[in-house]
């Protein structure tokens, strides 16, 4: 079996960090496993999200609570075909960790290795990677509200 053709048979949270330009989108499993992530233009966020939600059996939305959230929030209840549980997270300080787990997730090579980690900066968005921290912290706190 192809990994990468996996379709999770579980429910998985559709993580989505919203911006003026481009949006990130995460798509995790409740075990962590992540099945998508990709920055996307803004103007196509909705339409993505539309594909993700025929491709993976996505049962809530995460979202940042930040800036632009209420009007997302709107935005998608109005225009995705079928309805979707949107829950808001806290999305303080999620940019800065962000960077620290691009470079987690994509060790870097050559010259770039030798600067100290606060100095580098990813060569893409990260926005995607901020909604994989959405879906994280969200899950972290349903875990430690069952303790």
């Amino acid at each position: 079996m192809n990994l990468n053709e996996f379709t999770p048979t579980q429910p998985v949270i559709l993580g989505f960090d919203p911006g003026k330009d481009k949006c990130g989108l995460a798509v995790m499993g409740l075990d962590r496993k992540l099945h998508y992530h990709q920055v996307v233009p803004s103007t196509e966020a909705i339409a993505t999200i539309e594909t993700l939600r025929q491709k993976f059996p996505i049962s809530l939305m995460v979202m940042g609570d930040q800036t632009t959230a209420k009007v997302w929030k709107q935005q998608l209840q109005q225009q995705l075909s079928d309805p979707l549980n949107i829950m808001l997270v806290d999305e303080r300080y999620t940019s800065l960790e962000a960077r620290d787990r691009y470079w987690q997730m994509f060790p870097p090579k050559g010259i770039t290795k030798l600067l100290p980690q606060g100095m580098r900066t990813p060569p893409r968005p990260i926005d995607d990677i901020v909604a994989i921290l959405l879906i994280e912290r969200y899950l972290s706190r349903l875990t430690e509200s069952e303790k």
